[in-house]
């Protein structure tokens, strides 16, 4: 998987040179990518972080847009600084007139949410029930209270737990 990121990492940055003609810094790539992020420049960084779980369910897509996506934005901030913005002129014309590809903000890649438990707590009102994140709950173990905002009760822990 990162030999073809890598290489076509390259694919960009050469084709962008020979369109520019200028060299440009090659950037740090890694594969260190969770969520429903495709991939991410960090452009003072010169750094490309790339979801290797998107990448395995659609590559040729990935490999033929979001690469370049993400490498225009660092040859944008190279060649036009860090006052553009992200998906401006500026990173279009690279997308556009260097990839020769659509200049797409956001990928369409079906991406599985992961189940998240939550913690049922509830108050005297009779709707109530209030699920808590894993994080909250364990506030609340540490002693912070919350209160409902209608009746002013702290909220209590039932013992339910559901996964959404």
């Amino acid at each position: 998987m990162p030999e073809q990121i890598h290489a076509r990492v390259e694919a960009c940055y050469q084709q962008a040179e020979s369109f520019f003609k200028r060299r440009f810094t090659r950037p740090q790539v890694c594969f260190k990518l969770r969520g429903q992020k495709a991939g991410v420049a960090h452009l003072t960084e010169n750094k490309l972080r790339f979801n290797p779980q998107l990448y395995h369910e659609n590559q040729d897509d990935f490999l033929r847009q979001t690469v370049a996506h993400e490498v225009a934005h660092l040859i944008a901030h190279q060649l036009f600084g860090l006052r553009i913005q992200p998906h401006g002129e500026e990173w279009q014309l690279i997308m556009r007139g260097v990839y020769e590809l659509p200049a797409h903000r956001c990928h369409s890649y079906e991406v599985k949410r992961r189940t998240v438990s939550r913690f049922i707590y509830r108050c005297e009102c009779p709707e109530g029930e209030f699920p808590f994140s894993a994080q909250r709950h364990a506030l609340v173990a540490k002693g912070r209270r919350y209160f409902c905002r209608r009746c002013k009760i702290t909220l209590q822990f039932t013992g339910e737990q559901r996964s959404e």
